[in-house]
This record gives C-alpha cells, structure tokens and sequence, in this order.
C-alpha cells in the first residue's frame, strides 16, 4: 500500500526519506486542511532560501522510528501516525486513502521501528 499509494516516490533509499525538499500540500492545501492561518513556518527552506520554488518545501523525514518521533510535521500538529498518514495522504497524493488502507501503512511503520541490545528504540 506504501508503494501503490506513491509514499516511496519520495520517501526513498534504505532510511525511507531524507534525501529531498518536497512541497507540503502537493495536491491540497495543507494549511487549509489543518484548519489555521499560514504561518511563517510553514514556508519552510523558503525562509532559509529566499527562493520563491522552497515555498511550503520541507525535507522529507525518515520514516525509520517514525512511531517513536511524534508529534508529526514541521508544526506538530499531527499527534498521532495515523494523523500523519492520513494528511499525508489528502494533502500530497490528493487522495484519503480507506480506514483499511490507512491501518495497512501504520501498521508498515510501526515495523520500521528498530532494536538496539533488545531494545526497541
């Protein structure tokens, strides 16, 4: 379902992200769907850059220990993975994705979760 649904277009490589800057709201207005105002963080590397195409560009995260990293997104907003999930979804795929389908892609995370001396992380 990660695949099918596009996630690994940008969350790519052995750490699942963390190699590009991506547009937040590709495909719907991420600040709209929140609920808020625009913010000056949500312009992201924009206020680093200055360059007009970094506007709402995040570096997209690493999905490895994301169960363990909350809360989610460059405003906190999202307090949980299936939040995550299901924005992420809406707002760069342009498309919710089934209670099922949702379920399906946390669960996927929840794996990526690692160990050390026998110890989750």
């Amino acid at each position: 379902m990660f695949v099918e649904k596009g996630c690994a277009t940008c969350h790519v490589g052995e750490l699942l992200g963390g190699k590009s800057y991506e547009v937040m709201g590709r495909r719907a207005d991420y600040a709209k769907a929140r609920g808020d105002k625009l913010t000056d963080a949500d312009n992201g590397r924009y206020n680093v850059s200055k360059d007009e195409k970094d506007r709402r560009a995040f570096k997209v995260p690493t999905l490895r220990n994301v169960a363990k990293t909350f809360p989610y997104f460059h405003d906190g907003s999202k307090r949980t993975l299936r939040e995550a999930v299901d924005a992420m979804a809406t707002c760069q795929s342009g498309e919710p994705l089934s209670d099922g389908d949702t379920q399906d892609v946390v669960k996927f995370l929840e794996t990526l979760t690692g160990e050390y001396n026998g110890k989750a992380l």
